[in-house]
């Protein structure tokens, strides 16, 4: 296929897949865990032996994503914290690394324990310090998220690329690879848990790595740790993963249009403080992402709505449309009071998550205006 494809072609064609033996458009399912060797215990297909690290599900989903992250190597992974851990997993005891704060919190609590485990020394640093601790501090791994979960603060990848010389990793789940390219920006590593936009639909765990610089000695390290450690997306996931990426183009578009549409009529709102969202012109890193992102923003968004926890909870319970369970990028609108599932993080307890989906704006602005209703 043409190298120079934009992201709608290579999506919606899935990079190519099809099913060769029927003839079909959509690409087979094949759940085997070994292949056949022939009479002379050769293999029939010399690149599968077992499927712990050999499956064309799983090797079609990685096609759709190198291509568009521009990688030349991607990996999947049955959840985005697997992927996480396996490049933390490649550090050696005594390394230290430098990780953003206040990013998704399952990541901050894995990283905390596991670098308590290996005396990886763990220098903790937010956002906006960076930039200066990178160029202060040596360290083995640099890992940022962009836009963060949920503060929604920005990181200048450029920037930072330009200033270490540790391995850069970026966590670009909410941006996706429709709305920004960290490898194109310097970074190393680029990360996205896939059960949320890339894959869309609520029904996929999946994580992914991808890199510019597959023949380097770490990356090869994450290779063997999935292969010998056994942390493959089996091909069901794989298969829907493919299925859901062919719209990926499609939902982020109209997902972003709405996140912003939203912020705007939050912002304007007398019950509302603040509204996190890069998108946003007084955001802090609006600046940053409006380098760095193309095409909006993303699905996420953060509001700080007045009188406190009591006034959250009222109109987390009074939407209608956006339904309360935890999660973001799925066509559906989510909400969540972060406050009440992780009360130890210095979540504000009027602060209220918000993963827009693709429905109509103005149903999803009423129900917004509905709720806030005092």
């Amino acid at each position: 296929m043409n190298k120079a494809q934009k992201p709608a072609t290579i999506a919606a064609h899935a990079a190519g897949a099809i099913d060769p033996q029927s003839g079909g458009v959509v690409p087979a399912l094949q759940p085997s865990t070994t292949y056949l060797r022939d009479e002379s215990n050769a293999l029939i297909r010399p690149d599968n032996i077992y499927a712990r690290d050999n499956s064309d599900n799983l090797r079609q989903a990685e096609a759709v994503l190198q291509r568009l992250e521009n990688a030349r190597d991607t990996l999947l992974f049955p959840s985005g914290m697997a992927a996480i851990a396996a490049v933390f997993r490649t550090l050696p005891n005594g390394a230290s690394v430098i990780v953003q704060s206040g990013v998704y919190w399952g990541t901050t609590q894995w990283v905390r324990n596991f670098c308590a485990r290996r005396a990886i020394t763990l220098v903790e640093v937010d956002a906006d310090d960076l930039l200066t601790t990178c160029q202060t501090r040596q360290a083995a791994l640099v890992f940022i998220e962009t836009p963060s979960n949920p503060w929604l603060k920005t990181v200048d990848i450029a920037a930072l690329a330009g200033a270490t010389g540790a391995t850069l990793v970026v966590d670009a789940t909410a941006a996706t690879p429709i709305l920004m390219q960290p490898l194109a920006l310097g970074a190393d590593i680029v990360m996205h848990s896939a059960t949320k936009a890339i894959n869309g639909h609520s029904d996929v765990l999946a994580g992914v790595l991808s890199t510019n610089a597959p023949e380097t000695q770490f990356w090869q390290d994450i290779r063997t740790d999935r292969k010998t450690a056994g942390a493959i997306l089996g091909p069901f996931e794989a298969w829907l993963l493919t299925r859901g990426m062919r719209t990926l183009p499609l939902r982020v578009e109209r997902m972003s249009q709405n996140a912003q549409a939203l912020a705007e009529f939050l912002l304007a709102h007398d019950q509302v403080q603040d509204v996190f969202y890069p998108g946003l012109p007084h955001h802090p890193g609006h600046d940053i992402a409006q380098r760095q992102m193309s095409g909006g923003y993303g699905s996420l968004l953060s509001v700080l709505v007045t009188d406190g926890r009591e006034n959250a909870l009222r109109i987390v319970g009074r939407l209608q449309l956006f339904l309360r369970a935890t999660s973001l990028g799925g066509v559906e609108s989510l909400v969540e009071h972060r406050h009440t599932i992780e009360p130890h993080t210095g979540i504000p307890e009027n602060l209220i998550r918000v993963s827009v989906g693709i429905e109509d704006i103005s149903d999803l602005i009423a129900d917004w205006d509905q709720a806030l209703q005092a």
